[in-house]
């Protein structure tokens, strides 16, 4: 291959890996060209699966090690745990330019962790965001922080408007980023002082890069009004389990009370073109993929329940993100 994107794969985290992280690289493989996955992990599980897969040999190593990092453990264990977990190595392998991008569906607070001790943060930022699309009414939505900060002031959050809008813009070129602050309230006197005092700066430091629109409230976050929208890691998180948990609820609903019926069934066949799509706009798969923003490389956590379609759209992400020279173009807007 000329000149490969390569990505590192930590091939044991998450739910039923490495199962579904070698047929996510299949799928991924099957659509992407010119690719090349670092898969760490046990040799003796993943070599079986892969043989299962229309995988060729010249698109992959595996780097083999018995040790991983658990769901249960905590950050700091899992730091403790050191170098020769699938997850550490993948990480390393980013460090060591050996890799262009790391993804893993592993513990969230060890992928954290693991990823400051061994990378370097981008100039001014001080604080990394977990950042994720989400879909709206005319597109997708950048939403950060989901979790990697408790606690943020006004800086980390003008430093997640720029990253996401970055972002943004790198992951669809033809649309302008437009940010907006999550909020109790649309008025500029609701929400705490941190929040205040980011929406007067922002309001008054005109950028290039996006267009400040304010506050939004949690029920208009997907009438595609705005497609950034910045918050604390604690706020941030429930939104984005609030929403999943009511998308799964609506489709799960949707399909029984479509099957429990004869006229639910027959309506269901008239307008199975028209269910399709709504059900791919509720997707959680398809959106798969945070970006942890503010390292100088590329970091990506997959959702550790997901499956192999979910995992392979994570590995799109990475492609993306690769191709369009994220970390460069947040480099260049940070300054």
């Amino acid at each position: 291959m000329d000149n490969p994107i390569k990505i590192a794969i930590d091939a044991m985290g998450g739910e039923n890996s490495p199962e579904k992280v070698i047929k996510g690289i299949e799928i991924h493989s099957l659509v992407s060209k010119n690719i090349f996955y670092n898969i760490f992990g046990n040799q003796q599980l993943i070599s079986p699966l892969i043989k299962k897969t229309k995988l060729s040999n010249i698109n992959y190593k595996i780097i083999h090690t018995d040790n991983l990092i658990k769901d249960t453990d905590s950050p700091l264990s899992a730091a403790k745990k050191g170098k020769n977990t699938s997850m550490w190595l993948s990480i390393e392998s980013l460090k060591n330019m050996e890799s262009d991008a790391t993804v893993s569906a592993g513990n969230t607070g060890a992928l954290f962790v693991i990823a400051k001790l061994n990378l370097k943060m981008i100039e001014k930022i001080d604080k990394p965001a977990l950042s994720a699309l989400w879909p709206n009414k005319n597109g997708m939505n950048i939403v950060l922080d989901l979790g990697a900060n408790i606690e943020c002031n006004e800086k980390n959050l003008i430093d997640f408007s720029f990253m996401g809008s970055a972002l943004h813009k790198s992951l669809f070129e033809n649309e302008e980023p437009k940010v907006a602050l999550l909020n109790i309230g649309s008025e500029e006197l609701k929400g705490n002082n941190i929040i205040k005092n980011t929406y007067q700066i922002l309001n008054e430091k005109k950028n290039s890069l996006f267009e400040f629109k304010g506050y939004i409230e949690g029920n208009q976050i997907m009438n595609g009004e705005v497609n950034v929208i910045v918050t604390d890691g604690f706020t941030g998180n429930i939104a984005l389990k609030t929403a999943e948990g009511t998308a799964n609820f609506i489709t799960s609903e949707l399909k029984n009370a479509l099957s429990s019926s004869l006229i639910g069934k027959i309506s269901g066949l008239l307008n199975i073109k028209n269910l399709k799509k709504f059900k791919k706009k509720l997707d959680p798969r398809l959106y798969n993929g945070a970006i942890l923003l503010g390292l100088d490389k590329p970091v990506i956590k997959s959702h550790g329940s997901t499956d192999e379609v979910g995992f392979a759209n994570s590995l799109k992400v990475c492609e993306k993100i690769i191709r369009s020279k994220l970390i460069d173009k947040i480099k260049k807007n940070i300054n």
